[in-house]
């Protein structure tokens, strides 16, 4: 029997650039529910690429598109063996995975504030260089080299 879909969860739009994303990339910014420090931080560091002269969110987009896997693997268990199976990634897991990706790239610098550190990953991974992506070619790298079990995609 087949599982029921979930609710579609709706996303208001944040307070000053009116995007649904930049909503849930503030949520994924937050710690402990300080969404005002989370908020912060981001607007901060779209202030800081707006000053280096490049539209911010624009400049966003950019690096969330360039940080969104396309394929992944999946381990499959077929007659005692585990294989890792390359798949498509779904939408919404995509996204998911480039916030977690550039928001731990940035976590991971040492010696400015965050929102600092949050611009320069975005505008790296706008670029299509830095953590986030490396992270995202690694897995592409991965699905490619196990090609060979597509076969047992399900």
């Amino acid at each position: 029997m087949r599982r029921p879909l979930k609710k579609q969860r709706t996303w208001r739009p944040d307070l000053k650039y009116g995007s649904t994303t930049l909503t849930r990339f503030i949520n994924a910014v937050m710690w402990d529910g300080k969404k005002d420090t989370a908020r912060a931080v981001v607007y901060g560091a779209l202030d800081k690429i707006k000053t280096d002269g490049a539209d911010p969110i624009e400049t966003f987009e950019t690096a969330l598109r360039n940080a969104s896997p396309l394929m992944e693997v999946r381990s499959r268990r077929v007659g005692g063996a585990n294989y890792q199976v390359p798949r498509e990634v779904p939408q919404n897991r995509r996204l998911a995975l480039s916030f977690r990706w550039i928001i731990n790239a940035a976590r991971n610098k040492k010696g400015k504030p965050m929102a600092e550190k949050l611009a320069a990953e975005l505008l790296l991974a706008a670029k299509n260089e830095g953590d986030a992506i490396k992270k995202k070619d690694d897995m592409h790298r991965m699905a490619d080299s196990n090609k060979a079990f597509a076969h047992f995609a399900w």
